[in-house]
């Protein structure tokens, strides 16, 4: 009778192949949250990057517009808006409208300003909270040196002083809510910073009239 073979090392190795598997799976598993949370923060912040440089360019040329139109009536602002901050309103709305953006239900500017600046926000026609904050402040005073960037409420620093040198410009700010994706992707990997719920574009133009 002859004594049993003797299985050599390379008749063991298929049964070592079900272990390298479990090794690769544990591997996927760990590494796709990172994988989602990289390619979630990509799309994200280039969706934000991408509104941000539409609201500035909105912004600039609504500032422009206004600060080339009259002042003379700004000297008794009513209830109804002067001219130049409505063509402001106007390249606004048709910016958003060409660039598929929510106006959030505003229609107009209108109502007692606070000074030389006219306030109006939305949150209606879908649009998420805090909406859409449109700011428009003909008064604003620009020193003409030392300048730095507006508030988002476009709130005027005043003159810097007596004998100081300051010119009225027309100051634009456009708050516009935005909906991360990135930060749920963030919390559910244990992250909690809080982004920003608006992204915001001011600027400035001096007035010509």
């Amino acid at each position: 009778m002859k004594p049993p073979a003797k299985r050599r090392v390379s008749d063991r190795r298929p049964m070592l192949w079900p272990d390298e598997r479990a090794a690769q799976l544990a591997e996927f598993a760990i590494a796709l949250p990172l994988l989602v949370f990289f390619v979630v923060g990509i799309f994200d912040f280039s969706s934000a990057f991408t509104l941000k440089q539409k609201l500035t360019n909105i912004a600039r040329d609504a500032a422009r517009g206004a600060a080339g139109g009259p002042a003379n009536d700004l000297l008794s602002p009513s209830l109804s808006a002067p001219a130049s901050v409505l063509d402001a309103f106007q390249l606004i709305q048709g910016y958003f409208t060409a660039n598929n953006l929510n106006l959030c239900g505003i229609t107009a500017i209108n109502g007692p300003p606070s000074g030389l600046t006219w306030t109006v926000s939305g949150t209606s026609n879908g649009c998420p909270p805090p909406g859409l904050t449109i700011t428009i402040n003909r008064g604003y005073f620009l020193p003409s040196t030392g300048a730095s960037l507006p508030p988002a409420t476009c709130a005027s620093p005043g003159p810097s002083g007596p004998g100081s040198l300051t010119v009225i410009a027309t100051c634009v700010s456009i708050q516009y809510a935005y909906q991360w994706r990135f930060g749920r992707v963030a919390n559910l990997l244990g992250a909690r910073d809080t982004l920003p719920s608006q992204i915001t574009a001011t600027a400035v133009a001096l007035n010509e009239n």
